[in-house]
């Protein structure tokens, strides 16, 4: 076992799920399936990820799709170690600090919140009640979007039978990725370093645009400005020249493991 940091482990070898039986189905796409499959995937329990991401500027060395590349990756890695499905992703999210670079598409904090409610809705509609939000894009508004639309469905459905009741889990990938912070990583690394640099080198490595270049701008902890680009051009905030693919697969590895025990928690429920 490698030793990361204190109270974190990655195995060497990958976790075998206790608990969750994998369907004998070789579909693990939620929009893969038949009417008579996503019946009974919902009546057997099935959980779902639902993966979110961003159309959003990384520097010169990343590509826009940086923040869904991540989250579908570990959603499909999960979904193959316990069968799980995987709902058709959502590539948009709320950018407000790299809202002004070119590339970047920013919805509106309504526009989120909405489509994820009706998304959520519609599958709890369907019986898919154990549901996991994993969002590649991390931003505070963003996130909080996806935890008030969670939220709201889970307060629509109080009164239903226990077995009916939605459970939903909101979560980054990099709630998971930053815990390697600290000994492995600057503890100031950020939006496209070494540790998104590394993931997505791990992940496509032909959409590695340039080599990119270290930035540790100071940010305004609490001002809010109308453009925040200016503080840090070049899109930047860490060390991307010290990314790996290496380092991206460790991280890669953490993350895959730590949403596995998430979808097995809720499958032991």
């Amino acid at each position: 076992m490698k030793p990361l940091k204190e109270g974190i482990i990655v195995k060497e070898t990958d976790p075998k799920p206790r608990h969750i039986d994998k369907k004998k189905r070789g579909d693990l796409w939620l929009d893969e399936l038949s009417m008579k499959e996503a019946e009974e995937a919902a009546k057997t329990g099935a959980i779902i990820i639902l993966p979110i991401g961003s159309v959003e500027e990384h520097g010169d060395h990343l590509p826009l799709c940086t923040d869904s590349l991540q989250p579908e990756y570990v959603a499909l890695e999960v979904a193959r170690k316990t069968g799980c499905l995987i709902a058709p992703p959502l590539r948009y999210g709320i950018c407000n600090a790299s809202r002004n670079f070119p590339g970047t598409i920013s919805i509106g904090f309504d526009s989120l919140y909405g489509i994820t409610r009706d998304i959520l809705a519609e599958l709890t509609r369907n019986g898919f009640n154990k549901i996991i939000i994993l969002s590649g894009h991390a931003g505070q508004s963003h996130m909080a979007a996806l935890r008030l639309a969670a939220q709201d469905v889970i307060l629509q459905n109080e009164n239903a039978k226990t077995e009916k009741k939605p459970r939903i889990m909101v979560l980054s990938d990099y709630d998971f990725a930053y815990e390697l912070k600290g000994r492995y990583f600057s503890e100031k690394d950020g939006h496209a370093g070494t540790i998104e640099t590394s993931r997505v080198m791990a992940i496509k490595p032909n959409l590695i645009k340039a080599k990119g270049k270290t930035s540790f701008p100071k940010m305004p902890r609490f001002e809010i400005v109308a453009h925040p680009e200016r503080y840090f051009p070049s899109g930047v905030i860490g060390d991307p020249t010290a990314a790996s693919p290496s380092k991206g697969r460790m991280i890669n590895k953490y993350v895959i493991e730590q949403v596995t025990k998430l979808v097995e928690e809720l499958g032991s429920g």
